[in-house]
């Protein structure tokens, strides 16, 4: 990888889709450099705010590492979709929006919405964790047209959508129709990238 995931986020500017493909074997370690790059370096940028779709792992989980990353509250708001079906819904974060299934996709899209009138800034960002999270709930037709609607939107409004799935092969089902909808990919840095 020429650049390292930072620079390569900042040269890309608001309407834009990117994957982020993380590999299963590496899967802790590209994670952690992806909040990294997304959260901190990204994130923290001059006027803006990022919005994390938790389908994954739960907002409590990412607002730890975000915490670890000094991420102030005011710039990261949460749509959380995964807590209600964990059970682990005991603590509600102020920045969050909880929905109760990842099948709501529409209320997905809604609280994203909603989010981006609640905290309206130049440097928008939208972090979908992750489309392999989704397909799991979703078939792939509903899924497929619930990114190319969000994406699509997202970037009419100078959003950079980072939507990030887990593949090693980059041939998968899911990898394809990506492929189709975002308008690149990048593999996530090995080791501490």
């Amino acid at each position: 990888m020429p650049l390292d995931l930072t620079e390569r986020l900042r040269q890309v500017q608001g309407g834009a889709a990117l994957a982020i493909r993380l590999d299963p074997r590496e899967y802790a370690d590209q994670y952690f450099a992806v909040m990294s790059a997304t959260l901190r370096d990204i994130g923290s940028e001059t006027n803006a705010h990022t919005i994390y779709v938790s389908v994954t792992n739960p907002a409590a989980l990412v607002w730890t590492f975000a915490q670890a990353l000094d991420i102030s509250p005011d710039r990261l708001s949460f749509v959380d979709a995964i807590s209600h079906i964990m059970m682990n819904y005991r603590d509600p974060l102020p920045n969050a929006s909880y929905i109760e299934s990842p099948r709501m996709l529409e209320d997905i899209m809604l609280r994203i919405e909603y989010l981006q009138l609640r905290h309206p800034s130049p440097r928008a960002i939208v972090v979908i964790d992750s489309v392999n999270s989704l397909a799991i709930h979703n078939p792939p037709d509903l899924l497929s047209e619930f990114f190319h609607i969000l994406l699509t939107n997202l970037k009419s409004r100078q959003v950079l959508a980072v939507v990030l799935s887990v593949s090693d092969d980059g041939n998968s089902p899911l990898d394809q129709m990506l492929s189709l909808i975002v308008d690149e990919t990048i593999e996530a840095p090995r080791g501490s990238g």
